[in-house]
């Protein structure tokens, strides 16, 4: 174990420098962690590990990072995640678009620019199937209908517009 002193923090200063460190992520917590240890630990990551509880390979990292002036990449997101079901099966998804387009209608009031759709997933999914796509290349209806509002379609019942009410007329006042 380091000869090394515990810094003379109080115990709220040592739980706001940590609460400050989780509202951030990557590059940016660790320049904060290295900013911390350089001010409070002395520039040593096994003190700032013990104090604030932080691993002391990111704050190597970030120590590293502040010297050499090169911030770290890492490589997660190029590796995460799946691709949406529009990037996989482009031929479906511009063939359930063509379908959509033809059912769309605008509101009735025109007081929105967003496209109303009477297609429902399941008639979505049942016009696909008729275009010759099969069950493995179709989603759930419920993936369906996601897919549909990231296309910008609303799936909701379109009203029709309501004609105003008609308003009695006053009757005037008489005078005698």
């Amino acid at each position: 174990m380091d000869n090394i002193t515990q810094p003379r923090l109080m115990q709220s200063h040592i739980e706001d420098i940590r609460f400050a460190a989780t509202k951030m992520r990557g590059a940016e917590r660790r320049a904060f962690q290295a900013e911390m240890t350089l001010k409070y630990c002395k520039g040593k990551p096994r003190l700032a590990e013990r104090t604030f509880g932080w691993g002391r390979e990111n704050v190597e990292t970030g120590l590293a990072e502040k010297l050499t002036g090169i911030i770290c990449i890492g490589s997660q997101p190029f590796y995460c995640g799946d691709k949406c079901r529009e990037e996989k099966q482009p031929e479906a998804a511009e063939a359930l678009r063509q379908s959509a387009e033809y059912h769309v209608q605008q509101d009735p009031a025109f007081r929105k620019t967003i496209g109303y759709t009477r297609l429902t997933a399941k008639e979505a999914l049942k016009q696909l199937r008729e275009k010759g796509f099969t069950d493995a290349q179709l989603p759930a209806p419920s993936t369906m209908a996601e897919i549909l509002n990231r296309m910008g379609y609303r799936l909701r019942k379109v009203v029709k517009a309501e004609p105003q009410k008609k308003f009695r007329k006053p009757i005037p006042f008489l005078k005698i």
